[in-house]
């Protein structure tokens, strides 16, 4: 299958960060490779960030994670540089914003990179649509058209009926809304999200990552999102970034994090999240796979099933996508009632799962197969089979054999 280089537009290249480090030194023995607390004892300066190294791409919900300390939401404070950087560089697109002078920041953060913090930071003598419109308000947007940005980011996060009210009048998932109401109203195309939902109670939270995932599908920001909660960003991330001490120690999409851990922190950091709702069609199909054009003569099809020994075989019309699993009693039988082609014969249509159907919803399905489950992508497109034994086998595997899974030739 043709694959496309994606769209590069927040490049993070050689990032450091050394706290209290007024004469270069920490930040020369970091660069040397001596440790976070060696430096720290003999200079006194605190390694914050080190040779951060990441690409993001256009679109992506990008996430940057691990417990409190590593340096995440330093990092995120970097790449807009609330916080300067000691070394490294930092691009948007084209532009590099660790060279820009002030008048350029100023713009470039009004116009292109809006953030959203943990903490509301409401101002409660003002209503909902004026602390929304506060920013452009800063920014010198006139006020008509800061009111209609306004409103129009508040009806996004379903706050629409809510303009006039004042803070106090909201609950703490509400004011939260608001806060990202305020980045989307910027109307920016990358939004830094610094742990937004941590000071929510669970449910609140779950909501409000539901609202993130629907929002996302409709604006297609470039969002870098940062949270201490693994939970959290394997559900909303499209890829995750984990940190320890300052650096990043791996990268991938959650499934690659959770199932092929870089190392032991990592492993020890992923081992309570559960692979039932990790592990999907995508990791463990087997993407080699016969198929037949369902325009093909039942007597040929017939022939290649019986020459290549299948029992059963997916059927795709000419665009490759997924018609239907056919046996080799329902062709002979096909055969018998006069069909010309498969596409005329009787179908098994139910067979067949999406690349991100989980594990969880991926046994029911299986429950219900005779045959190997056909995965589609989102255009219905067949990309891969999984065989009912390799099922099972996923079914009831520790991690190592759900990863083993995943990359065995088991046959269909």
């Amino acid at each position: 299958m043709e694959t496309t280089e994606p769209d590069i537009v927040l490049s993070i290249r050689g990032l450091y960060k050394v706290f209290a480090d007024d004469d270069g030194t920490g930040l020369n023995q970091a660069v040397d490779g001596r440790s976070k607390d060696e430096i720290q004892e003999d200079t006194g300066a605190v390694v914050g960030l080190r040779d951060i190294n990441i690409d993001i791409a256009r679109g992506e919900l990008f996430v940057v994670m691990g417990l409190s300390g590593c340096g995440k939401s330093t990092l995120v404070r970097c790449i807009n540089r609330l916080i300067e950087p000691s070394a490294g560089q930092v691009w948007l697109n084209d532009r590099e914003i660790t060279a820009m002078d002030d008048d350029q920041l100023r713009d470039i953060r009004r116009r292109d990179l809006a953030m959203v913090f943990q903490h509301f930071g409401l101002m409660p003598h003002r209503n909902v649509l004026d602390n929304v419109a506060l920013p452009l308000e800063v920014g010198g947007v006139a006020k008509p058209e800061r009111r209609e940005r306004a409103g129009a980011a508040l009806s996004l996060v379903g706050l629409g009926d809510w303009t006039d009210s004042l803070p106090s009048a909201l609950s703490g998932g509400m004011k939260q809304r608001v806060g990202l109401a305020r980045g989307l109203a910027m109307e920016t195309p990358v939004l830094l999200m610094d742990e937004p939902f941590s000071a929510l109670d669970p449910v609140i939270r779950r909501d409000l990552q539901d609202e993130l995932l629907a929002l996302q599908d409709s604006v297609h920001k470039t969002i870098v999102f940062i949270t201490h909660d693994l939970n959290e960003a394997v559900r909303v991330g499209d890829r995750i970034a984990i940190m320890r001490d300052g650096e990043v120690v791996q990268v991938g999409a959650p499934n690659d994090v959770v199932l092929n851990p870089a190392d032991s922190f990592v492993r020890e950091f992923t081992q309570d999240v559960r692979l039932h709702g990790m592990v999907t069609a995508a990791s463990i199909m087997d993407p080699e796979f016969e198929s037949i054009n369902g325009a093909t003569p039942v007597a040929s099809a017939i022939k290649t099933m019986q020459d290549s020994g299948l029992s059963t075989t997916c059927c795709v019309d000419a665009d490759g996508k997924y018609l239907g699993a056919l046996d080799l009693a329902r062709a002979l039988r096909a055969q018998a009632e006069g069909a010309k082609q498969i596409e005329q014969a009787q179908l098994y249509i139910g067979d067949s799962v999406w690349e991100e159907t989980v594990l969880d919803d991926l046994v029911p399905a299986g429950l219900r197969a005779q045959h190997p489950l056909a995965v589609l992508d989102n255009a219905g497109v067949l990309v891969g089979v999984i065989p009912l034994e390799r099922l099972a086998r996923a079914m009831v595997s520790d991690e190592a054999a759900v990863a083993a899974a995943a990359e065995s030739d088991t046959a269909s």
